[in-house]
């Protein structure tokens, strides 16, 4: 036997939870606007009532130039480099058992609990004037510190758990199962691979590969530490920013600090747009 419960009851029900998921989104939406849109609007406003001629002036000068160059080679060896070991980690993490597979794991995640300075010391540490490998590279007239190499070890370090992290989740969810009819109808490893696991992680994978270039653009503490910020030579765009904001030429520090976030945005967007754009297509 069934109650009816009285209408006023339902309806007090009805807008409770109605205004609950009211706040609940009003708060999302100050989170939000607070600590990113708003940052976003200052720096655009800064940079906007600078006049024109600063963004000139900005782009034009050669060690700009030199750090955006600099920052894109690094985030291309940084992509290449954790999108292959990458999947390969996330492979071994998901479909291998063996001793020490749950200490693996934690390890992947120590770039994300150290902070970027540490990173930078302990390069000092292996490759300095006296460290642990100093002598092998330098009897070889090879440079570590202060240059390219060392800046592109520390920012792969720290962008190491990205790809593993986005890619494992997907591959814990397909499980083995096309993997092992692949190989049962005779495709080799490596066939299974590029046409049964690749295609079926390839957004995970595309994800990771997003915020590791986002995480390797906006890189400064670990990189700062290496290179010696050597203005024309070993100065990123963020050392750049950094170093601008010292020399009070604020409007172009925000500048490049705006075109670097705009990269980001729209490698992100791209991304989510595009996924948005095959899912519709494979619906038809």
């Amino acid at each position: 036997m069934s109650v009816a419960l009285p209408h006023r009851t339902v309806s007090k029900g009805v807008d409770r939870v109605r205004w609950t998921r009211v706040a609940l989104v009003a708060t999302a939406v100050a989170y939000v606007a607070i600590l990113l849109i708003a940052p976003l609007v200052g720096i655009v406003w800064t940079v906007m009532r600078a006049g024109s001629h600063v963004a000139t002036e900005t782009f034009r000068a050669a060690d700009v130039q030199h750090a955006y160059l600099l920052t894109g080679v690094i985030t291309v060896l940084t992509i290449v480099v954790t999108t292959v070991m990458g999947v390969v980690v996330a492979l071994v993490l998901t479909r291998d058992r063996f001793p020490g597979r749950k200490l693996l794991s934690g390890v992947v995640d120590l770039p994300l609990a150290v902070s970027p300075v540490i990173v930078g010391l302990a390069a000092i540490v292996l490759f300095g004037r006296g460290g642990w490998f100093e002598s092998f590279f330098a009897g070889r007239g090879i440079q570590i510190l202060f240059a390219l190499p060392s800046m592109a070890l520390v920012t792969i370090f720290i962008c190491i758990p990205f790809v593993v992290r986005e890619v494992a989740p997907v591959l814990d969810e397909l499980g083995t199962e096309e993997e092992d009819a692949a190989k049962t109808l005779g495709a080799s490893a490596v066939q299974t691979f590029f046409r049964v696991t690749l295609p079926n992680i390839r957004w995970g994978l595309l994800y990771g590969v997003a915020l590791s270039a986002a995480r390797a653009m906006g890189e400064i503490g670990a990189v700062l530490i290496v290179s010696g910020a050597l203005q024309g030579k070993t100065e990123t765009a963020t050392l750049y920013i950094f170093r601008a904001l010292e020399e009070r030429q604020d409007a172009s520090a925000y500048l490049v600090a705006l075109t670097l976030a705009a990269a980001s945005i729209v490698l992100l967007a791209a991304i989510e747009i595009f996924k948005r754009r095959r899912i519709k297509e494979m619906g038809r």
